[in-house]
């Protein structure tokens, strides 16, 4: 009640005025199409008389045609309305239709401000380069944990050197256990050639024991040439 006094509803009624009006349009168009298809009828029907009472009776005949042409009359006046109607209802529904759209659109607006009410280029300009700063040092890390080696590479020389004492290892075996005397020329060729000093790539203790091999090697050489 208190919204009635104060025009609380106006906002309301305003709102609902294009439905209102094109329904009741819409009542008054059902209204004029069921007359004129009643007038179209009417027409035929009169039509109908005339043509059976041309030759019998030519005053009925005349008669009917008179009727006719009158609903011929009101069916013109019946259609030109329906055509008013009909553009009538076009015209408010898309004023109706063209309201919403601007309201839709200005509440859109009104939704982006306030999105964009905090935001400025300075911001967004700040954002885009921390991004591409952050994608770079993810490319970096990418890059470094690919081409850093797992292990470390192997060194040549001390692994020449393991092959060496292995072979060492082999032919004083050979030489106790099955008593075959090697050449000396021929064990000393298969021995790596002697330094002055210790060995690359082994420790000093490797090149003493070796030397001790060796000399141990040229003792038993003797024994078994006596």
């Amino acid at each position: 009640m208190w919204g009635t006094w104060f025009g609380g509803n106006s906002a309301q009624r305003r709102k609902d005025a294009p439905k209102k009006a094109i329904l009741d349009l819409r009542q008054q168009l059902d209204m004029l199409q069921k007359r004129e298809r009643h007038l179209e009828n009417q027409m035929a029907n009169e039509d109908k008389k005339a043509k059976e009472n041309v030759t019998s009776n030519k005053t009925a005949a005349r008669a009917a045609l008179k009727r006719k042409k009158q609903h011929e009359h009101s069916l013109e006046q019946t259609s030109g309305q329906i055509s008013m109607l009909e553009q009538q209802i076009y015209s408010i529904e898309s004023a109706n239709i063209n309201q919403e759209t601007l309201a839709a659109m200005k509440n859109a607006g009104a939704a982006m401000k306030t999105i964009h009410g905090k935001m400025t280029m300075e911001d967004v300009d700040v954002t885009m380069e921390q991004l591409r700063e952050q994608h770079e040092l993810t490319q970096e890390i990418g890059n470094a944990i690919t081409s850093m080696p797992i292990t470390e590479p192997i060194d040549e020389d001390e692994l020449e050197a393991d092959l060496a004492a292995l072979e060492q290892e082999k032919l004083d075996e050979q030489i106790l256990t099955t008593g075959t005397t090697v050449p000396v020329s021929d064990s000393l060729s298969r021995m790596p050639a002697a330094a002055d000093g210790p060995l690359k790539g082994k420790s000093k203790a490797q090149a003493v024991e070796e030397d001790d091999e060796e000399e141990e090697l040229r003792k038993l050489q003797a024994e078994m040439a006596m």
